[in-house]
């Protein structure tokens, strides 16, 4: 992976992680390099003024033209906009004050974008015990009935950065995507007080059952993916969900809490990690994680099963991919990108494009 601050692997992902997404109307590349030139390394709070200044004046271009009914330039700086907002809320902690107006700043920017789409997502509320997961539907348009994927994110991500694209890439394929923020995540955790749990298959089953009822899908071609710490949910969410017709893992996490094990509890994401969990120390977040495995549970998996991972992820190693693959008993591929080809770091942010082949299996497993 191309490091911009060659000294400093987190931040330069960010900013690499930017641009895979300016491939579907994320960010533009000399406005992601320009806010990355305002950053000074290892400073925060340079992190969220430089991503935040890009979104304001992102913002100002998007109002300007929507006030004089430019709606194709007014759309596509909106979503920017969005996008530059939410990495400035990155790494902000949880009882920073800018975190919550920053998040919902970065929201209300999407949705003014998404609105102006030509087939514009449907926002919902997937009940959830006692409250609610929010999220988006992303149809196909003029198919009724269509195969559908259901995905969450990872430990960071919210449901508005998944239409920077899989929401593309699915429905392009006639594929509907159900974008949702699961526990520990986006709304459901920053709104809605709802941590991350375990057994993330409650909330995979809650999101299959609201949305066979509720959505023109057809119910028997559905299937379950996720991304980066969603590697496990998804793993975790067809093991005790047959109905999913196929699972499609983006990133690997067989054993969450070893990739914990190599993070000291200062780490920039501890504080969030204990926020995510629902825990008042690391210590507690540790203990937490111990539940967050696979071993015991992949083999419980019984649709078609899909891993990418990549050889040079620094993130979650391609061990995870591996365990997860050796313990699957059901119908399943594995493709790692090797370190020396562009994707290999974590999530193929380097080369978004060796992610196509899952998807390309997607529309063959759900005969889309």
């Amino acid at each position: 992976m191309w490091h911009y601050f060659p000294e400093h692997y987190m931040w330069s992902y960010q900013i690499v992680r930017m641009f895979s997404q300016a491939h579907f109307g994320g960010g533009e590349v000399n406005e992601i390099l320009e806010a990355a030139g305002n950053i000074t390394l290892g400073d925060t709070d340079s992190f969220h003024y430089a991503w935040m200044g890009a979104g304001n004046r992102t913002l100002a271009v998007a109002n300007e033209a929507q006030d004089k009914e430019q709606i194709e330039t007014a759309r596509a700086a909106y979503l920017r906009a969005s996008n530059y907002i939410r990495t400035a809320e990155f790494f902000l902690q949880p009882d920073d004050p800018r975190k919550i107006p920053t998040y919902l700043k970065g929201v209300e920017s999407f949705r003014k974008g998404a609105e102006m789409l030509e087939n514009p997502p449907k926002a919902v509320q997937v009940p959830y015990e006692n409250s609610f997961l929010p999220g988006y539907f992303f149809a196909v348009p003029g198919k009724k009935e269509s195969p559908l994927v259901i995905m969450f994110g990872g430990l960071d991500s919210t449901a508005e950065e998944l239409y920077f694209g899989p929401a593309q890439l699915l429905n392009e394929r006639g594929i509907a995507l159900l974008a949702i923020d699961g526990p520990g995540q986006g709304g459901a955790l920053r709104l809605n007080h709802i941590s991350s749990r375990y057994d993330y298959n409650v909330a995979g089953t809650a999101a299959y059952e609201w949305a066979a009822e509720n959505l023109d899908i057809d119910p028997n071609r559905v299937g379950i993916m996720a991304v980066s710490m969603g590697g496990y949910m998804a793993a975790r969410s067809a093991a005790f969900e047959p109905r999913f017709k196929a699972c499609a893992v983006w990133g690997a996490v067989y054993d969450y809490q070893s990739v914990w094990a190599k993070r000291p509890d200062n780490h920039p994401l501890a504080k969030i990690l204990q926020h995510v969990v629902g825990a008042e120390s690391m210590e507690e977040a540790r203990k937490k994680l111990d539940l967050f495995n696979l071993k015991g549970v992949a083999e419980k998996i019984s649709m078609p099963t899909y891993i990418i991972h990549g050889e040079d992820d620094r993130q979650v190693s391609v061990e995870n991919a591996y365990n997860l693959y050796n313990d699957l008993t059901c119908p399943r591929w594995l493709k790692v990108v090797a370190k020396s080809n562009p994707g290999s770091a974590h999530c193929q942010v380097d080369n978004v494009t060796e992610t196509y082949e899952m998807y390309d299996w997607l529309k063959l497993q759900l005969n889309a």
